[in-house]
This record gives C-alpha cells, sequence and structure tokens, in this order.
C-alpha cells in the first residue's frame, strides 16, 4: 500500500459515521484505518456528491459511498477510479434512458458518473453476508473499465489477473460447470464478463471464506485482482 506523506483527515462526524457504520473499517488494524481515513477524506474531496429527485447529500452518504469505493480500491496505489468524477444519488430506483428502464444503480462512464439508489445502497449493507450489494457491485464496473483506461500497476494487475481468471474458466470445463451448478454466484453473474467480475467481488468481499472453500483458484485470482491483503482475506 503506498503511503502518502501527508494525510488528509476526516471530520468528526466523518469519522463517527465511518466507526460505526462501515464494519469493514473496524477489522483493519490501527495504521490501516489511518490510512483509510485519508483515503476516504480525499475520495469525498474528489468527487462531486448530487442528489436527485430531492435528496439532500448529507455527511452518511458521503462518507458511506467514499468508504465502499475505498474498501476496493485499498489494494491499489491509485484509488481515485479516474473514471468517476460525479456521484449521483437517487432516493430509490430512477428511471434510466440507457434501456428505458428502472435502475437501483449504474455506472456511466461517457458521463464519468455513479449513480444510485440510496434506499438500495443502504439495502446492501443490512445484511452482510447474501451477496448482494448494489455500491460493491457499481464500484466493481466502474474499477473494472477502469483498468482499461489508466496505465498505472494496479490497472494492469486487476485487467490482468482478470484475464487470467477468463481463460482459467475456458479452459476448464470442469470448473465452469461446478461453478454454475453450485448456484453460489446468482444467475445475473453469467450475464457478461462485466457482470461476472462485478458479482465475484461482491461475493468476495462479503462471504469470504465460503468463496474461498467452495472456489480457492477463483478467490485467489480475485484477490489478485484487487491486491487484497488485510481484513482477514
Amino acid at each position: 500500500m503506498h503511503v502518502p506523506f501527508l494525510l488528509k483527515s476526516l471530520n468528526k462526524k466523518q469519522l463517527s459515521i465511518l466507526r460505526n457504520k462501515f464494519s469493514f473499517y473496524k477489522k483493519l488494524y490501527p495504521k490501516q484505518q489511518r490510512f483509510f481515513e485519508h483515503r476516504v477524506a480525499s475520495f469525498i474531496s474528489d468527487k462531486d456528491f448530487i442528489g436527485r429527485d430531492g435528496v439532500e447529500v448529507t455527511e452518511e452518504m458521503k462518507v458511506l459511498i467514499s468508504a465502499t469505493a475505498v474498501m476496493l480500491t485499498f489494494g491499489f496505489r491509485d484509488f481515485y477510479i479516474g473514471l468517476i468524477d460525479k456521484i449521483f444519488i437517487y432516493p430509490e430506483a430512477f428511471y434510466s434512458k440507457i434501456n428505458d428502464s428502472y435502475h437501483k444503480g449504474e455506472f456511466n462512464p461517457k458521463l464519468q458518473a455513479l449513480v444510485l439508489s440510496w434506499k438500495d445502497f443502504e439495502a446492501g449493507y443490512e445484511i452482510e453476508n447474501d451477496n448482494l450489494n448494489l455500491g460493491i457491485h457499481e464500484f466493481a464496473h466502474a474499477i473494472h473499465l477502469n483498468s482499461y483506461k489508466e496505465g498505472d500497476v494496479s490497472s494492469a494487475i486487476f485487467s490482468d489477473s482478470f484475464k487470467e481468471l477468463i481463460d482459467l474458466l475456458s479452459n476448464d470445463e470442469g470448473l465452469r460447470k461446478s461453478l454454475v451448478e453450485s448456484e453460489y454466484f446468482r444467475n445475473y453473474a453469467y450475464t457478461n464478463q462485466f457482470e461476472f467480475i462485478a458479482v465475484i467481488i461482491e461475493t468476495f468481499i462479503e462471504t469470504p471464506q465460503e468463496f474461498k472453500s467452495l472456489f480457492p483458484e477463483i478467490y485467489a485470482k480475485t484477490k489478485q485482482m484487487l491486491n487484497f491483503h488485510f481484513a482477514g482475506y
């Protein structure tokens, strides 16, 4: 993990939210927690958080959304996810012109925007072991696409490891079959490669021990993608 010379700080209210409402943070060593706080503060200051349909953006929204991004990129040197400039927050599922339907979340790389339903974002953390987490899922899409755009080492590790994972699955019919038959990953994972990576990252974060036990090779590749060497993973 890259350690900056000067660490930014969260204010008391922000720190209280992080300590009380973000369980991943609690699993880190004190020194790691300090780096995590710095990254959350940096991410908040780097992005525009915009409320839609009457949403008033709160400190809790900023902290928990930013903490989700920071958690997924905690093993990266560059954690800003450059493809995201704006984060739009709706109260609940919103109408999307992309495919004329209602969405709980989406990532729009052309607009450099991540869009979230706050109701569904919160629901993702209410049950922390059901492998369903909107924030993780949408940020995983952004990180995946960002890895193709950026030339830094973390992006290279992510994209190279994902290619290794796809090659592994392509060459091992037995593994593919057991993956589908296990029903461990929800069916949405098999829509395309983009949804597959988002679902396996959700699963990696929420039920790591079960994941590691059932599919150790896939778990190892996911861990390698994220360079995730902390909090018991």
